[in-house]
Order: structure tokens, then C-alpha cells, then sequence
């Protein structure tokens, strides 16, 4: 989770009255954490979610339609426990789902051989059959499996809104993986180029989805498959994630490591090389580069590019 901290050094139980911390869009004063702690020495019985659902109720946050970001607020309390000694209840492993989207009977082998190399070319495959990942589905687990096991990032279990997709050929064999989830709540070159004040970006960012994970299988080699598949996604995402979740993306981003990828195959699809991030990860404190830099990409959905969500005017961006 990424913030601006007033005073790192505070504690919850050392901050003074004018004390605030600012966490994921809120500023939060020392009589909230104070009300905070309050409520959740005085529910013992409650589980983390609980407190998660009961913090969401309070403050009103939720997804445009409605729906508690449950997750958010679990993330928002972890920090508060880790960095200003928040006591939180203690977790209940018992009742600990396995990682999201697995089936042991249904997975994919992780140690198992890999299917034949498949060189073709693209005509060859088509028409591509894209699927999407629904919880429990067979699909989702496959592609979740790939992810885990052939992506560089892995992937322990998608998070918040989000959509998956596994695209297979016309004989149904897999081809590749996209995941695409919520926006990353602060990036400077996005916000440059998107012309963003702090108030615009509270706004917009539900209207970005980020493309996380784009992983093609490693035995598929097949020329301009990459763009193609980037192409097929942006004419797709903004009707499946309205149907999905309610509400339409006209933003898509990404982030790319600089050094061991180009962006040749996101430069084919259209999008934009927009600006590069600091190289600091969601759990920073020192102010000072600790993960590799990124190429921010982005791509405008159903509009001329350079027009920011809300008909803001785009500024020109880093290349």
C-alpha cells in the first residue's frame, strides 16, 4: 500500500493530537485511530474481515456499485498494525482457504511435462477463443497455474476487482494468460499524462484497469501473437468489465521492467510509453528506489488517445 506519511516515526499510541497519516486517499487523525482501536478492542470476538467490513461501513468505502473494498481496508489495517502498532485481532487459521482458484484434481501438473512447441503462424490458430476466468471455473484455475508457475512475477492469488482471461486456439489448446485488476493508486508519469490533481485521481482511477500479468506460454511461439492478443483486449475489456463489475474502464495501464522487456509488442497494440516509476514498491519507507524502474504504458479504450477519463485533456508524456 502506498502513502504519505506525515510523521513515520509515530506510533499509535505516541502520536500527538495534530499527528495524521495519509494512507490510500484518507487522512487519518490520531482520534480515528484512537476510535479504531477502540473498536476493535471492544469486539473480541471479531475476525480481521469483520473489522475490514465494519471500517468499510463507517467510512463509505466502497466500488461505485457499492460493493465494500474489504481488501483495501484489510491492507489499510495490516499497515496500521506493522507501522503504528495498530493491535489487530489474531488471525484464524483454521478457517484459511487454500490460494484463490486452485484444485489439485483440476490444476494444471506443476512438475509435469510440457506440452509439444506449437510454431504456427497466427492465421493458422484462429479464431481465438478468449475465456473468462469466473471464480471456480476450470479456466480460472488453469490460468491461475500458469501464472504461478511460468510468469516471472508468479502470482500468489489475484486481489480486488479484477478479470482473467485464458485465450485458446481453435482446437482449444492454451495460448495465453491476461489479468487485469484496479489501477495503481499513485504513478506520477500517469498522472502527469493523464493530468491528474489528487481530487482527479480519487475520481478516475476506478475508470483504469491495470494489465498486471501478460504471460504467453513459453512452448507457444508464434510471430505477432503478443500484439495481436493486446489488440484483442483492448477491443474487449470495457464491455467485459461493465458486464462484470458494473461499471466501464476507458484506461488501460501497465508497467513494464525496464531492462528485461522493450514494450515492442505494447508498442505495436497502440499503447503509449508514458513515463518511467521510481523504482519504490507499495512498502517503502525510506524514500529511496528499492525494485527495479518500470516503463509506464497506457492505452485509451474507445477514445482519442491523449483524452483523459472525464474529457481531462492528457498532457504529452515521457517516451
Amino acid at each position: 500500500m502506498s502513502g504519505t506519511y506525515v510523521r513515520p516515526s509515530a506510533t499509535l499510541r505516541g502520536m500527538l493530537a495534530t499527528d495524521s497519516i495519509r494512507a490510500q486517499g484518507r487522512r487519518l487523525s490520531a482520534a480515528e485511530f484512537t476510535d479504531l482501536q477502540t473498536l476493535i478492542d471492544g469486539h473480541p470476538d471479531w475476525s480481521r474481515h469483520r473489522v475490514a467490513r465494519e471500517l468499510c461501513a463507517r467510512w463509505h468505502w466502497q466500488t461505485p456499485t457499492g460493493q465494500p473494498k474489504t481488501f483495501a481496508a484489510r491492507s489499510l489495517l495490516l499497515t496500521l498494525a506493522q507501522r503504528h502498532g495498530l493491535r489487530l485481532p489474531a488471525l484464524r487459521t483454521a478457517y484459511r482457504r487454500r490460494p484463490w482458484g486452485l484444485k489439485a484434481t483440476e490444476a494444471p501438473p506443476r512438475d509435469g511435462p510440457r506440452p509439444a512447441a506449437l510454431e504456427s503462424n497466427l492465421a493458422s490458430l484462429r479464431p481465438l477463443q478468449w475465456h473468462l476466468g469466473r471464480y471456480r471455473s476450470a479456466h480460472r484455475e488453469h490460468a491461475l497455474a500458469y501464472l504461478r508457475q511460468y510468469h516471472y512475477l508468479g502470482c500468489n492469488r489475484p486481489v480486488g476487482t479484477h478479470l482473467m482471461y485464458l485465450v485458446q486456439d481453435a482446437q482449444g489448446r492454451d495460448l495465453a494468460v491476461h489479468l487485469i485488476g484496479a489501477a495503481a493508486w499513485q504513478c506520477a508519469a500517469r498522472d502527469r499524462y493523464l493530468g491528474w490533481s489528487a481530487t482527479a485521481r480519487a475520481t478516475g482511477l476506478p475508470r483504469v484497469g491495470n494489465h498486471s500479468r501478460f504471460l504467453i506460454l513459453p512452448w507457444v511461439r508464434v510471430p505477432q501473437l503478443a500484439s495481436h492478443l493486446l489488440g484483442e483486449l483492448a477491443r474487449r475489456i470495457a464491455a467485459d468489465w461493465e458486464a462484470e463489475h458494473g461499471w466501464p474502464l476507458e484506461w488501460l495501464e501497465t508497467f513494464v521492467e525496464a531492462g528485461r522487456f522493450r514494450g515492442v509488442a505494447y508498442r505495436a497494440a497502440g499503447w503509449q510509453c508514458v513515463g518511467q516509476t521510481r523504482g519504490r514498491t507499495r512498502q517503502e519507507k525510506r524514500h529511496r528506489a528499492e525494485a527495479p524502474r518500470k516503463d509506464v504504458w497506457m492505452y485509451a479504450l474507445g477514445r482519442r488517445s491523449g483524452t483523459a477519463p472525464g474529457g481531462v485533456s492528457g498532457g504529452g508524456g515521457g517516451r
